[in-house]
This record gives C-alpha cells, sequence and structure tokens, in this order.
C-alpha cells in the first residue's frame, strides 16, 4: 500500500534553488535510504513531506493532499526524529516516550489508559523498559537513539521520516538501530525514509534507495541499481570503485 505520494517537489530559499522537480513515493513496509551529499536536500525534502515548509508540487499522504491534514492528525500517522532531537537534560527515558502521545492526548494534557499502555509496549519492544527512569542525559548514544526511535513509535505511526539518524553512533549501533528500523517495516508494515551518509550501510538495510545531487533526484531503484561508481563519482565529485562481492551486495568505496 502506497503511503506517500509526491510529484514535482521544488524549493527555494530566495533566489537560491534548493529542490528541482522532485517525485517520489513511500510504501508500507518499506525501508527507503535517501542519500546525497551535504547541501543536496536531503532536510529540505523531508521537511517538505512534513509541511514543515512550503513549496511547490503536490504532497499526498495516504491519499489525501497535505494541506487537508490538521498537524495534529498527521502526527498520528508521520512521525519525525531530526538529525539533533531535543529533550530537557533531567526528562526521564519514560517522560520522552510519553511525549510521543502529545497527538492524542486529551484536554489538559490528560492521558488515557491507552496512552499509558502503548508507553509499556514500545518501552517493552525496544528493550527500554529497565531504563525508564533514567534520565536522557545518563544515556548511551545507542540507548539515546532507541529513545527517540521508541518516542516516534508511541505516536503508533504509518511512517517515520528519519533525518540522519545516526548521526554520532558508533559502527554497531548504527547497525543495530539499521536492523530495528528494518524489523519495524516487517512487523509492523511502517514506511521508513531515512537520510543518510553511508552508503553501503544503506545498500545493506534499504529496500529502495533515493539519490539527490544539487537538489535533483538523480536516481532511485534497489541498491545495487543504484550503487554505481560512475554516478557516485559524479554525484559526491570523489572517484569511486565498485567492489563485487560474490555473495551479498557489492561494495563501495572511495579511491585513494
Amino acid at each position: 500500500m502506497t503511503l506517500l505520494q509526491a510529484h514535482s517537489l521544488r524549493f527555494s530559499y530566495g533566489v537560491q534553488p534548493i529542490l528541482n522537480s522532485v517525485s517520489l513515493s513511500l510504501a508500507a513496509g518499506e525501508v527507503v535510504a535517501l542519500l546525497g551529499p551535504n547541501g543536496s536536500g536531503k532536510s529540505t525534502l523531508i521537511k517538505l513531506l512534513l509541511g514543515h515548509l512550503r513549496g511547490e508540487g503536490a504532497i499526498e499522504w495516504e491519499g489525501k493532499d497535505l494541506n487537508r491534514w490538521s498537524k495534529r492528525d498527521l502526527a498520528r500517522r508521520v512521525a519525525y526524529l531530526p538529525q539533533s532531537p531535543m529533550f530537557e537534560t533531567d526528562q526521564t527515558v519514560e517522560e520522552a516516550l510519553r511525549l510521543g502521545r502529545a497527538p492524542y492526548w486529551g484536554a489538559f494534557g490528560l492521558e488515557s489508559e491507552r496512552d499509558v499502555s502503548v508507553v509499556r509496549q514500545i518501552s517493552v519492544l525496544l528493550g527500554l523498559d529497565s531504563l525508564l527512569q533514567r534520565q536522557m542525559d545518563e544515556l548511551s548514544g545507542g540507548q539515546r537513539q532507541r529513545a527517540f526511535i521508541g518516542r516516534c513509535l508511541a505516536q503508533e505511526p504509518i511512517a517515520m521520516l528519519l533525518d540522519e539518524p545516526n548521526t554520532f553512533l558508533d559502527l554497531r549501533h548504527q547497525v543495530e538501530l539499521c536492523r530495528l528500523l528494518q524489523k519495524l517495516a516487517t512487523d509492523k508494515s511502517i514506511g521508513v525514509l531515512m537520510a543518510s551518509h553511508d552508503l553501503n550501510l544503506a545498500g545493506a538495510f534499504a529496500d529502495r534507495i533515493l539519490l539527490l545531487h544539487e537538489g535533483n533526484l538523480v536516481a532511485d531503484g534497489k541498491p545495487g541499481e543504484v550503487l554505481q561508481a560512475d554516478l557516485l563519482t559524479r554525484v559526491y565529485g570523489v572517484p569511486m570503485e565498485r567492489i563485487e562481492r560474490p555473495m551479498g551486495l557489492p561494495l563501495v568505496v572511495p579511491i585513494a
């Protein structure tokens, strides 16, 4: 089932064009990696899809134009994790997860039994139940990122838009996070759109890759189709080599 359809998106900061006629889709249960160098428009594109920025073009969530969604209703369907999520230093993990239920709160911010139940389920799912009373600034980078993912999941979304969620994570925690996102997409049919800088990690875990270059969508396809040395050399401005492997996807590396 298609969750998101976007057609001919354009956006400029003043006279400086950032995105040029970009079209894309996202299906339920699909992990899509959004790649491209700094300044290629990845963060801008995600903000457009959420309505945080206004540009030209058409955006539909579940067949309904973005402009017809209220912020509250869209937040119940689409979760967003920015590059540097904000949190209070003394905020506990439980309090962070509870914030994900804000779109469902009644008058005066009153929580329902359903809110409490969802937070409990998410904490168990992500292995956070033993950390609920820990403060966010006491957690490791990997633990904190799981808490942020949990906050997104507490919204019970159909889709998650993540802006470079692997930032500040070591390799082990990057792999763990990608495996988690892959499992959530499969088990809960959540569509995941994730901006990333890691070509090979994206190739290993994404079902599809979107490649941006100077505001243009220059490739949209399976990892093995997009991770081509000549294309990546042109986009990143660095000579690249593709290493074929007998088993598994090829690797792409810069030529020293």
